[in-house]
Parts: structure tokens; sequence; C-alpha cells
């Protein structure tokens, strides 16, 4: 069997950098999408030599088509894992028009254009797995980031459309929405309030913060095999955080 490849966008840190080093771990050639060069560059070397980095801003949408076309020249693009994206902490009222803007751009915007460039090269091969990446944003309500939110669940949605479209072209896909993972950013938001972080650990059934390599893990079942008649799907990777009571 050939080779798999893969392009996780945001695949520098965090998340992303769980998620492209599950793959790369396993095999499977890996384009790592990121704006910071050092950064970029310094995670691929840390995974191995399975990650491949990108350098590129997906902030630049009519660049994107082109970007892709040069990673498929290398070989087909068998998964897409849409991680990318970025958060805005304000009141609602404090939220100016372009706050909002930047965020669905970053987040929903980009996705859009990632997922058609990559989908082109898929209908090709007759086959392909996407995963979006969501968050418990989008499940229920949380005050303070209404972009991030709006972009979330805009995601979701397009996951379900784009599932039922591409189907007849063998291309699943599917959506991963995190709940509250250890990671240094959710650190340094829960650590500096106490108040927030037993909140978030009361309504968690689990009791405990999710690791990057839960999330990871959930991915690395959507894009291969394993899943291969399963399309469509939301799953909260959360503890049980978006039912708790």
């Amino acid at each position: 069997m050939s080779k798999k490849s893969a392009i996780v966008t945001g695949g520098n840190s965090g998340l992303g950098f769980a998620t492209a080093k599950k793959l790369c771990d396993n095999g499977i050639t890996t384009y790592i999408i990121g704006r910071s060069k050092e950064k970029t560059e310094e995670a691929c070397k840390e995974i191995g030599e399975n990650a491949v980095p990108v350098i590129f801003d997906l902030n630049d949408l009519a660049g994107i088509p082109a970007m892709i076309e040069s990673i498929a020249k290398n070989s087909p693009i068998d998964i897409l894992v849409n991680n990318a994206g970025i958060n805005l902490k304000k009141e609602f009222l404090d939220v100016t028009d372009e706050d909002f803007l930047s965020i669905i751009h970053t987040n929903l915007l980009s996705v859009f254009a990632v997922s058609k460039a990559v989908v082109k090269n898929m209908k090709e091969n007759g086959a392909g797995s996407i995963v979006n990446i969501s968050s418990m944003a989008s499940q229920y309500g949380i005050p303070k980031v209404i972009a991030y939110s709006a972009s979330k669940g805009a995601i979701e949605s397009m996951t379900r459309a784009m599932a039922v479209e591409l189907a007849p072209f063998g291309i699943r896909v599917n959506c991963v929405a995190p709940g509250f993972i250890k990671t240094k950013m959710s650190a340094k938001a829960l650590d500096s309030d106490p108040e927030r972080k037993n909140k978030v650990l009361g309504r968690t059934p689990m009791g405990f913060l999710g690791e990057p390599s839960d999330i990871a893990d959930a991915v690395y079942y959507f894009a291969l095999s394993e899943s291969k008649y399963t399309t469509g799907t939301i799953l909260p990777v959360d503890g049980g955080n978006s039912i708790g009571f």
C-alpha cells in the first residue's frame, strides 16, 4: 500500500502539533502549515522525518489554491485536518465589526478555501478524509467569545453539508469538538482564574482536563479506514463537559 499523506493546518503547536505527531508516528507524511517559519520548522524537527513544514499565512485566501497544488504535486492528499484557528475574549458590546470579521476570516473562510482546494485533489483520487476541529463553544453558550462561537458553529454546519455533497466522490468529512484540554493556552487562562477553572471541572463528569493526545487519537480514527462508514459526525472529546449537569 502506498504511503499516505496528510495536511494539518496550525500543526506547529497545541492540538495541531499532537495531531501531526500522531499521524507522523504512524508513518503518514504530514505537511504542517504554519505562519511562523521558525516555529513550524522547529515543530517538524521535533516530530521527525515524516513532518514537512509549509510556511504560509492562511489569511491569504487567494494564495491557498497554489499552495495546496504545490503539496499535491509531491503526492495525492489523503487526509486534511483543518485545525488552525484564533480566539478573541471580549465583552459582546466591545467586539468591533473588524474583530468579528478577523475571527471569521481565519476560522471559517480559510477552512472553506483550504478544503475546496484539497477536495479537487481528493476527487481526482476518488477518496479522502477531512477532519475539522470545532469546540465546545459550538455546543452551548460561553460568554465573551461571540465571534469564536459563531465560527465554530458554522464549522459544524459546514461539516454536515460537505459530508453529504462529497460522499459520492468517496470523500468523508467529520468533526472533532474538543472540550477543555490541557495546553499552555488553557493553563494560562484557567490558572489565572480559579473560579472559572472550578466551574469547568465542576461540570466535567470525568473531573479532569483532557490531553492533546486525546484529540489526536479522535482525529486519527476519522482519518483512516477504521471509520470508513462514518461521515458528517460531530464528536465531542470533552470528558462529558457538554452534557455535564
